[in-house]
């Protein structure tokens, strides 16, 4: 979807003189729509329609019909793009609903044409079709998750609410960001309802172009309704929506984080306990209002934001097993987690717990989480499933936490460990030594 001002990049769009339409303007010398081509190239997605609308002909003369030679990269672009050119702006889904019956037939790949990327796309498309969805959203966390749409998810994945930037968000939510990236079967298109030959006809009851929105005609109206997925990835994605994003673009490309960060590659990721680690220990939480960051905790998890290790999150929680607890009541402490990171620009790539609990005699205790069980540290169980979701190499990877369970854990897994202790400890099988979080992550990036 190429069609849009982009009036917010405006001060980037003029390059040597030239205005360009926000899907050329370059990120490291290369425009934001061919390095978006160039990773479906390389994963044979090959053939393309691209919307357009505002200097759309210069997408049209930069890129062609796919079959010449970038200009910036000197390759092939070695894909086949069609256009459908809007003559007045019809929404960023009226294109899609005019192109229905004659290119729109199974299901596609929708993208935004101002996102730098790098996601292995092939592992989508399979959770789309093995969870037999008419939708399936790419989310993430973002460091600015307080103004972005959020979508709010089921145990299974399927979108309950559809939280735009202007709906009322709840205190605390988890940081779960659409990003702009789509499978869609053209069977969500039928069931908008829309008919298609008002699109872009002046509505007589408001006297406006009538144009079709993405989000507020066809997805939201699926909220709920259990056939529209979310699939959860840590890999970049960035929209340039902003020139401050572009700079960090630009610079995310030059250090190699945006190609390292793609599960096409091996991943290294820094696990963190929470309790002692993140938040203030207080015993097992059962509430979140006894949840507070540590000092320094935002600061060292955006640090490994930036540096290309994920930020996961392994956690025992027996107070659930125990009845102290419930599983709404975790999440609501890992909604306000989240939260709080995200205002300081800080995000988990992800969270993983142990709700078991060996032994028994506790009132209102879950009996069928009373067990013995591979995940709850100092069993390696959580980082294991970790590694396998997102191709982590745990040789290359470390455990950070308080207490002997955590470098246990980490040392049963094959991480590399750190111990954080205020006071100086003399005899530790922990790699390594510091005070709080914020110092660990901070020696951890000069190895």
């Amino acid at each position: 979807m190429a069609g849009g001002r982009g009036t917010r990049l405006a001060s980037k769009s003029h390059v040597d003189g030239t205005l360009l339409p926000k899907p050329l303007v370059p990120v490291d010398g290369i425009p934001i729509l061919e390095r978006e081509i160039m990773v479906l190239c390389e994963q044979n997605f090959t053939d393309i329609v691209i919307t357009v609308s505002y200097l759309g002909e210069a997408i049209r003369e930069y890129f062609g019909d796919g079959s010449g030679i970038s200009s910036a990269t000197g390759d092939p672009f070695g894909v086949r793009i069609e256009y459908f050119e809007e003559e007045q702006p019809l929404g960023n889904a009226g294109a899609l609903m005019l192109m229905r019956e004659e290119k729109l037939t199974e299901d596609f790949l929708l993208l935004n044409a101002d996102l730098l990327f790098d996601v292995d796309l092939h592992r989508l498309v399979d959770f789309h079709r093995q969870h037999q969805a008419l939708a399936t959203l790419l989310v993430h966390a973002n460091d600015h998750p307080y103004d972005s749409g959020l979508l709010v998810c089921d145990e299974n994945h399927r979108v309950k609410r559809w939280l735009t930037k202007e709906d009322v968000r709840p205190v605390f939510y988890s940081n779960c960001v659409n990003a702009g990236i789509h499978v869609l079967s053209p069977k969500v298109l039928d069931m908008s309802g829309i008919d298609s030959e008002l699109i872009g006809k002046v509505d007589d009851s408001t006297g406006k172009i009538f144009k079709v929105d993405l989000d507020r005609h066809i997805l939201k109206p699926l909220e709920g309704q259990g056939s529209m997925y979310v699939y959860d990835s840590p890999e970049y994605v960035r929209d340039m929506g902003t020139p401050e994003r572009l700079e960090q673009a630009d610079i995310d490309v030059k250090s190699g984080l945006v190609s390292k960060k793609s599960l096409r590659n091996i991943q290294r990721a820094i696990f963190l306990d929470r309790d002692g680690t993140i938040n203030k220990y207080k015993g097992y939480l059962t509430n979140e209002a006894d949840f507070e960051l540590l000092p320094g905790a935002a600061e060292a998890v955006r640090k490994i934001n930036l540096s290309g290790y994920l930020c996961i999150v392994i956690t025992n929680q027996p107070a659930v097993a125990r009845g102290e607890m419930t599983i709404e009541d975790l999440n609501e402490i890992h909604r306000k987690m989240e939260t709080l990171l995200g205002e300081q620009g800080a995000y988990v790539d992800g969270i993983y717990y142990c709700p078991h609990h060996p032994d028994k005699g506790f009132p209102g205790e879950i009996q069928e989480l009373k067990m013995e069980c591979s995940c709850r540290k100092p069993n390696p169980g959580l980082l294991r499933m970790a590694a396998d979701k997102y191709n982590i190499d745990l040789s290359e990877s470390w455990m950070i936490g308080d207490s002997w369970r955590d470098i246990e854990c980490g040392k049963q897994g094959g991480t590399h460990t750190c111990e954080l202790a205020e006071d100086e400890i003399i005899s530790t099988t922990a790699d390594m030594v510091c005070k709080d979080l914020l110092e660990a992550v901070d020696k951890i990036m000069l190895i």
